[in-house]
């Protein structure tokens, strides 16, 4: 009974359905049959619209958000473009640090320094440094020395054919031991050697040169055979020969940097010009010099412009 009524609904739906087709239709009712004309172009086209453009497609974007767009395309441009500027000057850095190899790890690196060190105090040169006479410092002076001598060590590292050094008259209890301990970091564990002896009785004499600028007898070359002696002096009173005396005493061969023979005298407004270094911009000419064997090569990287001297070949 159920199936038969559900039967004649549908039958009666069908015929109502019919008769609005058959009245929309009619051309009597031009303006139901537009309007219902123009709803069917319309779903149409917007059925068409999302089966062609895809979705998120900068048409279906608000000038708003292509604004946005495009401003955070140009900060993803500038991020670019300043990684690529970082990664060429750690490039240039590398490149400028050939002694040392920065892709390695520290560990390496660190064995590595410890390797050429240990290799320069069997069979590379050998440069003394001279403290006996730190007695008569002031406490000022004694800290520009211990600064200087954390300089030298540090070019030490870096040099592809380091020197060993010795810091000779050195003694645990003195004014300068504490002042390097103060500002050098981890120089307890500095490879060098440490002596309160003196250089004159700790090498054969016959062996030594002692570098100072009052010396008659230009440097000509840096000899595996011979060790070279720096006065560990930072004088402010500027005594002059001390070094120079000295080295007569025992009887020590003597030679200074030739800066006379590969530069000269430059006019500058103080009218000032000395060929005193510290100790540091001495072995930097040494160092250089014996990995480069070009005198004016390491005499430009030493001697600054402000000791009134300059290379003949600057000049001319």
């Amino acid at each position: 009974m159920d199936w038969k009524l559900e039967g004649s609904a549908q039958k009666t739906e069908s015929r109502v359905l019919q008769e609005h087709e058959i009245t929309l239709d009619d051309p009597g009712e031009d303006g139901v049959s537009e309007s219902f004309q123009l709803l069917q172009i319309d779903v149409g086209c917007e059925h068409w619209e999302q089966e062609t453009l895809p979705t998120g497609s900068a048409a279906w974007c608000s000038k708003n958000v292509q604004r946005k767009q495009r401003h955070w395309e140009k900060i993803v441009a500038a991020k670019k473009s300043k990684r690529k500027q970082e990664k060429e000057r750690r490039k240039a850095n590398r490149v400028e640090n050939s002694g040392i190899y920065p892709q390695h790890s520290k560990r390496f690196l660190r064995s590595l320094i410890k390797e050429r060190l240990l290799e320069a105090k069997h069979s590379g040169p050998r440069l003394c440094i001279d403290l006996s006479m730190t007695n008569h410092m002031s406490k000022k002076e004694l800290c520009r020395l211990a600064g200087q001598i954390r300089r030298l060590y540090g070019s030490n590292k870096k040099a592809d054919r380091p020197f060993w050094i010795y810091l000779t008259g050195f003694t645990t209890d003195s004014p300068l031991y504490e002042e390097c301990l103060r500002m050098n970091d981890g120089f307890s564990s500095y490879l060098l050697d440490r002596t309160e002896e003196d250089c004159f009785s700790l090498f054969p004499l016959e062996t030594l040169v002692y570098l100072t600028p009052d010396s008659d007898h230009a440097l000509e070359n840096v000899d595996l055979n011979k060790v070279y002696i720096l006065g560990g002096l930072v004088d402010e009173s500027i005594q002059k020969k001390v070094t120079f005396q000295k080295a007569q005493e025992h009887s020590v061969k003597t030679a200074r940097l030739p800066i006379q023979e590969y530069m000269v005298k430059c006019q500058n407004g103080k009218n000032y010009h000395s060929e005193i270094l510290t100790i540091n911009q001495v072995f930097d000419i040494l160092s250089t010099y014996f990995e480069t064997q070009n005198w004016p090569e390491a005499l430009k990287k030493g001697v600054s412009s402000r000791k009134g001297y300059v290379l003949q070949n600057s000049v001319e």
